[in-house]
């Protein structure tokens, strides 16, 4: 599979010194400064602050704090200042972040590391607002007590409430949860308490053990017996079949092995990680843009969605896999997709879109949810990928710890 990714890669003639567009990534900048100066306006109308969504029927919708992606949009801002240096964007970064102070108490929720971290953590990271740690381990407790010990994994979803109830899991476990573990490593950083980085250690383990398959494509849903254990069924919920590689499942195993492994170094999580590259990238339904359909399998392709909030996802942790490994072609393969991001097909033309950067997105088409529009989160991880792009570019890593 590695050859198959080289010839890909040498077909698309990008394997070469200082190949693509030479300014790509301040032409993002500017471009970004004027969507998001709108979206932010339309976001603090009234002098209320409201966090956007996606951009449909001609309105920009938004969503209230206890929704999985309330933290997007104020990651966004943070990294908006770290790309501008302009303090209006931390300014409106903060308020945005503040203003999801309350879900450091949420237990119901497993996406608390999404809308904490992005948020709380960019904060942390970027003003050395130290006021934050609390917030952050606060958070990490409230994320710990949806461990199920008998399982060694953190429950998703709940079993008995919306939609799920009908399916009739005990512990449903999603592979999206391999991004919240971020916020239980740097918890334990912070706090010195290993019990968050060890309950992360666990269930990445059993991830690797239970979600993925022979060819290192994830089921999106696994069902534990959280008294036992033991499996109960391996399904999905946002793809096209139980059995299919459902596109943004796959990037998030991407990002969350990487990321276990920044912590970690623990060499299990980095060969995960390339493992699933080499799935991804050596896929026959993957097309030459390297912005996949929503689902490897669909049965429609090539008449079907493509995901944008998918390819942002793997670049950015493509990024960050080959300041790990120096291997070229993962940078490779990130900054064809940020190329291919920034071209007219994805990228909005200014003062359309809502103020949204990037178009065509899925949420989940099972749910008849968020399909082919723009998403705070896409947005999120193409503005995380500039950043690591330009970290690396310009000597430093592409993610400072």
């Amino acid at each position: 599979m590695k050859n198959h990714i080289i010839c890909l890669l040498a077909l698309m003639g990008v394997i070469c010194t200082g190949c693509g567009r030479p300014n790509i990534i301040d032409e993002n900048i500017a471009n970004a400064e004027v969507q998001l100066s709108a979206l932010l306006a339309a976001s603090q109308q009234d002098g209320q602050i409201r966090i956007p969504s996606t951009y449909r029927d001609g309105k920009v919708r938004f969503v209230p704090k206890h929704d999985w992606v309330s933290g997007f949009f104020a990651g966004s801002l943070w990294y908006m200042y770290e790309l501008t240096g302009d303090e209006k964007w931390a300014e409106a970064a903060q308020q945005h972040t503040e203003h999801l102070h309350d879900i450091q108490y949420l237990t119901w929720h497993h996406d608390v590391g999404f809308m904490v971290y992005d948020s709380y953590g960019n904060g942390r990271r970027l003003k050395g607002l130290v006021q934050y740690d609390t917030v952050i381990v606060n958070t990490a407790k409230s994320l710990a007590t949806r461990f199920r010990p008998e399982a060694g994994v953190l429950q998703s979803w709940p079993a008995d409430k919306g939609w799920q109830a009908q399916r009739g899991w005990k512990c449903p476990v999603i592979i999206d949860n391999m991004m919240n573990l971020e916020l239980l490593f740097k918890a334990s950083e912070i706090s010195g308490d290993d019990t968050f980085k060890n309950i992360a250690i666990s269930h990445s383990d059993k991830t690797i053990l239970h979600h993925y398959r022979d060819d290192y494509s994830t089921w999106h849903v696994v069902d534990y017996d959280h008294e036992t254990g033991a499996i109960r069924g391996k399904c999905t919920a946002q793809g096209a079949a139980d059995d299919s590689a459902w596109a943004r499942g796959q990037a998030w195993g991407l990002y969350g092995y990487t990321l276990a492994y920044r912590f970690t170094k623990d060499e299990r999580y980095l060969q995960q990680a390339q493992h699933v590259v080499e799935f991804i990238f050596s896929h026959p339904n993957l097309p030459e843009d390297l912005v996949p359909y929503w689902d490897y399998n669909a049965p429609e392709i090539p008449n079907t969605p493509r995901d944008v909030s998918s390819a942002a996802i793997a670049a950015s942790a493509l990024y960050e896999l080959y300041d790990m490994t120096k291997n070229k072609e993962y940078k490779a393969l990130a900054d064809t997709i940020i190329e291919s991001l920034s071209s007219p097909a994805y990228r909005a033309e200014q003062g359309t879109n809502g103020g949204f950067i990037l178009m065509h997105s899925v949420g989940s088409i099972p749910h008849n949810s968020s399909i082919d529009v723009p998403l705070n989160y896409a947005d999120y991880y193409f503005l995380e990928a500039l950043v690591r792009k330009r970290n690396i570019e310009n000597g430093g890593s592409a993610v400072p710890m």
